[in-house]
């Protein structure tokens, strides 16, 4: 099955999840409430998520001359994108990501710290996969995402409370409704719904190393690339806001054991496998 299919998938689990919480609390209405609450909230993030978070980590916009906008703009000519903007974080941590609503507003910024790690084979390699980012929308795949899982966790709360206080509020006859199924509920289905948007995130990962490598045109710098910023990473923690993790070429936050179920990442040593047809 391919990222794109399984993402497709996953959205429609995650809408079927929204829809299911949805109408045992408050019937239509109470669903188009939630998505219209969520969908405010998230747009404003979606417009301007380039400035929130380039200004978040004091990005400094550079010019035509430096060597990072040299290899960004051959490879966007090579994805037939526009160019983008192009940052430097002062940041010794190795790490770069791509935002922007789409490819005539993005931006892509890297590190300090991975501008002196990387070889430039392996920079390509990254800023490639940044490119496919941009390339394949996934800033509003993930938007589109976090709007649904944040109606979710607006009526797990409202049925939480309803489960606390007595008050079910749901449309249909719900006299014989448990309260502890309630609770139950209301618990479960923000717990699904991170469960399912974290999945998202690590399909369109792997996605994004597949257009990289094919726009770099191999899969070596980008492969490499993913060790040694793992590794060094590990060595010089980056101090990020979760909020943004997923945004990274490698999340700035270690997920082990259960919690890696929900890490937006995939692990890097099997993004490395994939990306050399091992897997």
């Amino acid at each position: 099955m391919s990222s794109t299919l399984k993402t497709a998938v996953l959205l429609g689990a995650l809408s079927a999840t929204f829809i299911l919480i949805g109408g045992y609390v408050g019937g239509q209405s109470g669903m188009v409430l939630a998505f219209g609450l969520a969908l405010v909230m998230n747009i404003g993030s979606y417009w301007f998520s380039d400035k929130i978070v380039l200004r978040m980590y004091r990005a400094q916009e550079v010019g035509a001359e430096h060597p990072l906008s040299r290899i960004v703009a051959r490879l966007a000519q090579r994805a037939q994108l526009p160019m983008p903007k192009v940052y430097v974080i002062p940041e010794m941590s190795p790490n770069a990501f791509a935002t922007g609503r789409n490819p005539q507003h993005a931006a892509v910024a890297a590190t300090e710290g991975i501008l002196r790690l990387l070889s430039e084979a392996e920079l390509e390699g990254v800023i490639a996969h940044e490119l496919a980012h941009v390339k394949h929308r996934d800033i509003l795949i993930s938007s589109v995402a976090a709007a649904i899982a944040a109606a979710i966790m607006m009526l797990a709360s409202m049925l939480r409370w309803g489960a606390i206080f007595g008050g079910y509020g749901n449309s249909r006859d719900d006299r014989g409704a448990s309260p502890i199924a309630m609770l139950a509920l209301a618990l479960l289905a923000p717990l699904a719904a991170g469960l399912i948007q974290a999945a998202i995130s690590r399909q369109r990962e792997f996605a994004a190393d597949r257009g990289g490598a094919e726009i770099a045109g191999s899969p070596m710098g980008l492969a490499q690339a993913l060790r040694r910023i793992d590794g060094a990473a590990k060595e010089i923690p980056m101090d990020a806001n979760p909020a943004t993790a997923h945004m990274f070429i490698l999340s700035p936050f270690s997920g082990e054991g259960l919690m890696s179920l929900f890490s937006t990442h995939p692990p890097t040593e099997a993004r490395i496998q994939a990306l050399l047809g091992r897997r």
